[in-house]
């Protein structure tokens, strides 16, 4: 039930980065301009995420999740009556706020369902419906843009999500909060601890310094992530000439269907060494994030389309090692009852700074010829490995600290 939310989550928010050459083409923007409406959303779901997290360790996070499904529908359907500059930035910012508070909760039920030796195989499956959003929402988003009219993508996605969050009102169940590790010894269930506050999360966060890094290593990854979730359409039909549909599904397709395929995998794998070292969810993240800045580097620097679809699956297969860990790995760190409150502060750091992204290669790219404006996106996209390379870093030096501690927080029960 949340993977199918969690499409929606990924399909509204991407649809419209399918559409920008026709909004480019009809409404005249720049590519700054563009890029300011991709980092509209992102600003916004970044700085109401530690509410949204504070909030869904203290009220019922079915509600706030289904609540949040129809909220940020609404605005889906309200995007295709847009006109104007503003009229994007408002709606998108308004997008960012319904969906900041999905993973928060969502993430949060999830660890109450599976504890460490399940906990990455079962993020790690519904990370796979990100992928299957973003893939669905460029492409179906791109062939209406192409045939009837970009905006039946934003009724189309935005009715479903209403429809679907309706029905999981009857069908989602909410669980405890401690997780199966938390039992006592005779084998019951352990009482649900009280929420707590900002200040003893930001203790509980600083008592094990990993989890700031794996925080600045989300921010490194999320910016090169945003880069292609907003770019890559634009860059396959202005670069490569593609049509505006086969841009819509190649330009994330390749990518996220490798993911996709990849993703278990790597949960298992996390789950795996994390019952056999600590911090072992982390050498999968490292691995991705490594490997991976050299096909960043490819897709950057791919002259022919054979390079560049070479590059894109293995950038996806290095990122789905990455993606099953994200939360998973956080939560080797926090306490149940502080999760929704620590993946929404991971959040706020991890959009953002990754926010800057599409607006520093709108900003970048703009201006001259056509053919100028794509040998200057590809300098930006290339240059991402060294970011890639970055977050590896950070990632490297967490594992080291977490080599010199105890066993992972599961519970203070």
């Amino acid at each position: 039930m949340l993977w199918m939310v969690c499409f929606f989550n990924y399909a509204d928010r991407q649809a419209v980065f399918a559409v920008f050459p026709k909004l480019e083409e009809e409404f005249g923007f720049s590519k700054a301009q563009l890029g300011l409406i991709g980092s509209s959303f992102m600003w916004v779901y970044a700085a109401g995420a530690p509410f949204a997290g504070w909030v869904a360790d203290r009220v019922s996070r079915k509600k706030l999740i289904l609540g949040g499904c129809i909220f940020w529908s609404l605005v889906t359907l309200m995007t295709a009556h847009c006109s104007r500059l503003w009229h994007f930035v408002v709606v998108r910012s308004l997008e960012g706020f319904g969906e900041t508070f999905y993973f928060p909760a969502s993430m949060s039920l999830l660890s109450s369902y599976h504890g460490k030796n399940t906990r990455s195989r079962a993020m790690g499956f519904h990370q796979s419906g990100v992928y299957v959003g973003t893939i669905l929402g460029s492409w179906i988003g791109a062939i209406f843009a192409a045939t009837i009219g970009w905006r039946y993508g934003f009724y189309l996605f935005g009715g479903l999500g209403t429809i679907l969050a309706i029905v999981l009102l009857k069908t989602l169940r909410e669980p405890g909060r401690v997780g199966p590790d938390a039992t006592r010894p005779d084998g019951t269930n352990a009482a649900t601890p009280p929420p707590l506050g900002f200040r003893k999360v930001f203790a509980m966060l600083l008592a094990r310094p990993a989890s700031l890094y794996v925080m600045l290593a989300f921010v490194c990854a999320n910016f090169v992530a945003t880069i292609f979730l907003t770019w890559t359409p634009t860059f396959l039909v202005q670069k490569f000439h593609f049509k505006l549909a086969a841009a819509g599904l190649s330009g994330t397709l390749f990518i996220h269907l490798a993911s996709a395929a990849i993703v278990p995998f790597g949960g298992w794998l996390a789950d795996h060494l994390a019952i056999k070292r600590n911090g072992g969810r982390l050498l999968v993240q490292i691995g991705g994030l490594f490997v991976g800045s050299v096909f960043v580097w490819g897709v950057g620097r791919a002259s022919d389309v054979s390079w560049l679809v070479v590059a894109m699956v293995g950038f996806g297969i290095c990122k789905g090692f990455y993606d099953a860990n994200i939360f998973a790995g956080l939560y080797d760190f926090v306490q149940p009852e502080a999760r929704a409150t620590a993946a929404g502060l991971m959040n706020t750091v991890g959009w953002g700074g990754g926010a800057m992204g599409p607006l520093a290669v709108g900003w970048y790219t703009g201006g001259g010829s056509e053919a100028a404006q794509m040998e200057r996106m590809s300098q930006a996209i290339g240059i991402c490995a060294f970011i890639y390379i970055l977050g590896a870093l950070l990632l490297w030096y967490a594992f080291r600290i977490e080599k010199k501690l105890g066993n992972p927080v599961e519970s203070t029960v």
